[in-house]
């Protein structure tokens, strides 16, 4: 696993979500749950999609091809985790987000939890069948990130 510098996610991340860390989140381990990261995730793409891009989810949908996740720390019920999230490869129908979860621990030292790497495609709401990528869409995520065409 390659290490993540916090001062390179703070300095090339320009959108983050914070995340509000539930009890129902903490399992048997009192951490939480490797399955709940997903849901911080997705928590985050649907707000960097709605926030960035004014995504119209009804015209057209998204969805989810393929997710990596690394977990480095578990994430424990008092602290205070934000998402930050990036698009870093734009294709025909598809494009990639890349994803940090960096934040603060009890003690109020900045850690990396976990990072994904999440391929989206875009798809229409009708037909639920790949559609090329809407270039205003496109054009917002290269805008806002360091993005390879």
């Amino acid at each position: 696993m390659e290490k993540i510098s916090i001062e390179e996610v703070k300095s090339s991340f320009s959108f983050f979500v914070p995340i509000q860390v539930r009890f129902s989140d903490i399992d048997g381990y009192l951490h939480v749950n490797n399955g709940i990261y997903f849901n911080y995730f997705e928590h985050a793409r649907a707000e960097y999609l709605h926030k960035i891009c004014d995504w119209d989810i009804m015209a057209f949908g998204t969805v989810v091809a393929n997710v990596n996740i690394d977990f480095f720390t578990p994430i424990h019920v008092h602290d205070s985790p934000s998402v930050y999230i990036k698009c870093t490869k734009i294709g025909n129908t598809s494009f990639t987000l890349e994803q940090v979860i960096l934040g603060k621990n009890l003690k109020g030292e900045d850690i990396v939890f976990a990072k994904a790497s999440t391929i989206m495609v875009a798809v229409d709401m009708k037909t639920m069948k790949p559609v090329p990528l809407p270039e205003e869409y496109a054009s917002k995520m290269k805008n806002s990130s360091s993005v390879a065409g």
